[in-house]
């Protein structure tokens, strides 16, 4: 039967022995190379068995070896050191209970904090592509018991990795994400080359407009998404586009979210850039209404939709049929079942260690999501 797949955005829970590990590293502590390697095999392994067993089509390891959805790049780049300071989210501080109410949860938890990654102090650029292509290796090995009907990888948008890990160096920004977008490109084309789709996680084109840019105007903000995209189809040409999917979200944190731009100010830059798929955040109550945006042919040509139809930030379980609603929304909107792919949010994980949703949950969550897929199908093309 024809149906819709199934796919989510990348983090997903990692075991506690390979949190303490990962934030041991990123702290600056020597640890036990061969453990990780071993927590890293056997976490990866575990999360890609319990994808397939939750009815998740394509795949991907969780970014389990990863100390963080971007800080990781600082052990394969050269260029950064020290520690910056990263802006707090403009609708967070307005609500200063709620600031010390998330910063209390932080440090109560072992994790790996983004709020104070490196700073790029020198040129940089991938040093050596030993560790992306054992990550590729690695992860190809483990899903071939499962042959699952697709497998992806996610890398880092230059434009997240320029917003956080502060410019000492480059003359301007502009040189600084053009910088990052060629060293970039090194993992972008390894990971294609090894047979997985590629998704640029780029939350840097929706959430810096109320972080890094939330002092400035709204065309300060665009001018720095257009020289993103402009990186990253740099980065990616030639590359087949269908292989290619772009992650935008406003922020994976349980929060106000009121400053978030909507996405018809954002879209204009988001299209142009030389992908086959956009991994958008729809299930939130801040932005599920805007899957009506994508009417009238929104997207680029032979493009997808993979609509977030569950949010990655609350412990609530998606009642299967309310994922059903949001497919078939998502379809309505889009014109075309083939376009749309049912995904979430965001990740669950995005720095070892920070949590949002329990373990378990997550996995019940995934599970509607596959359930919700097939009530979807079964409505969309009978059956």
């Amino acid at each position: 039967m024809v149906r819709i797949l199934t796919t989510h955005a990348g983090s997903l829970p990692r075991p506690k022995t390979l949190v303490h590990l990962l934030a041991a590293k990123a702290g600056g502590e020597e640890v036990n190379e061969a453990a990780l390697e071993r927590e890293v095999e056997a976490a990866s392994a575990g999360v890609i068995a319990k994808q397939v067993a939750s009815g998740i089509d394509i795949v991907n390891d969780g970014e389990a070896g990863r100390e963080s959805f971007f800080t990781y790049v600082r052990g394969r780049m050269t260029g950064f050191a020290g520690h910056g300071m990263r802006k707090v989210m403009q609708d967070i501080t307005m609500y200063p209970t709620f600031l010390q109410h998330m910063l209390s949860v932080m440090a109560a938890r072992e994790n790996v904090s983004l709020m104070a990654p490196p700073q790029a102090v020198g040129d940089v650029a991938y040093k050596d592509d030993h560790a992306i292509k054992a990550e590729c290796a690695r992860l190809r090995r483990l899903v071939a018991a499962h042959k699952p009907a697709g497998v992806f990888m996610t890398a880092a948008s230059p434009g997240i990795v320029a917003a956080a890990m502060e410019n000492k160096h480059y003359g301007s920004l502009a040189d600084y994400v053009a910088a990052l977008g060629r060293a970039l490109s090194v993992e972008y084309r390894a990971i294609v080359s090894n047979g997985f789709t590629l998704q640029i996680d780029a939350p840097d084109l929706a959430m810096e407009r109320h972080t890094l840019f939330a002092d400035k105007p709204l065309e300060d903000f665009l001018a720095f998404s257009r020289a993103v995209v402009a990186a990253i189809n740099a980065a990616v040409e030639g590359l087949p586009r269908e292989r290619v999917r772009l992650h935008v979200c406003w922020g994976n944190y349980n929060g106000p979210h009121e400053c978030d731009e909507p996405i018809e100010s954002l879209w204009p830059v988001l299209e142009t850039a030389r992908v086959g798929g956009y991994v958008i955040s729809l299930a939130n109550p801040r932005h599920e209404h805007e899957v009506s945006f994508f009417r009238d042919g929104r997207l680029p040509k032979g493009a997808t939709l993979i609509a977030g139809v569950i949010d990655t930030t609350t412990n609530y379980v998606e009642h299967p049929r309310l994922v059903a609603e949001r497919i078939v929304r998502a379809v309505e909107a889009v014109g075309d079942p083939a376009r749309v792919i049912a995904g979430t949010d965001c990740g669950f994980e995005t720095s070892a260690g920070y949590v949002n949703v329990a373990e378990e949950v997550v996995w019940a969550k995934l599970r509607a999501l596959s359930e919700g897929a097939r009530l979807a199908s079964a409505r969309l093309f009978g059956g």
